[in-house]
């Protein structure tokens, strides 16, 4: 078998429906589109929800609630196994230290040290950790302020 003698299974190419061409066709006439009125007529398209003039559901509906996924600033997880490549052992990690060492994202200004990977050397963080990242950090003789 190669690509030369691949075929498809019957049924699975459709015809285009060509409306319009005669009343023995069952589409002929109006086109599918029905009798007069803004639908029927060529080049028409609407605006998304437009209502024919009637007031939209969107706008008749009342705004209700606040929405803090604009505003709320998800934070840079940083995980062990990179701190363990780009910082020496004894080092004091602060949220400077990280964007120096390469880990900086404009979008998220928050930092969060997460406990992906195994780590050997001892660090003072000065960053928010995650529970499990505190807990390998203390076991490997380092310090969470």
């Amino acid at each position: 078998m190669d690509l030369s003698n691949l075929t498809n299974v019957p049924g699975a190419r459709h015809r285009r429906k060509r409306v319009g061409r005669g009343g023995g066709s069952g589409m002929g006439k109006t086109s599918t589109r029905g009798h007069k009125g803004q639908n029927a007529r060529k080049g028409h398209k609407q605006k998304l929800g437009f209502e024919g003039g009637q007031m939209p559901l969107v706008r008749r509906l009342p705004k209700r609630g606040f929405n803090n996924a604009r505003f709320n600033a998800k934070a840079l997880g940083v995980n062990l196994a990179d701190l363990e490549k780009k910082f020496e052992a004894g080092a004091e990690i602060t949220v400077e230290s990280l964007k120096a060492a390469g880990f900086s994202d404009n979008k998220r200004p928050k930092v969060k040290i997460l406990a992906t990977g195994e780590l050997t050397k001892k660090f003072t963080v000065k960053v928010p950790c995650s529970a499990a990242a505190k807990a390998k950090i203390e076991a490997a003789g380092g310090s969470v302020a």
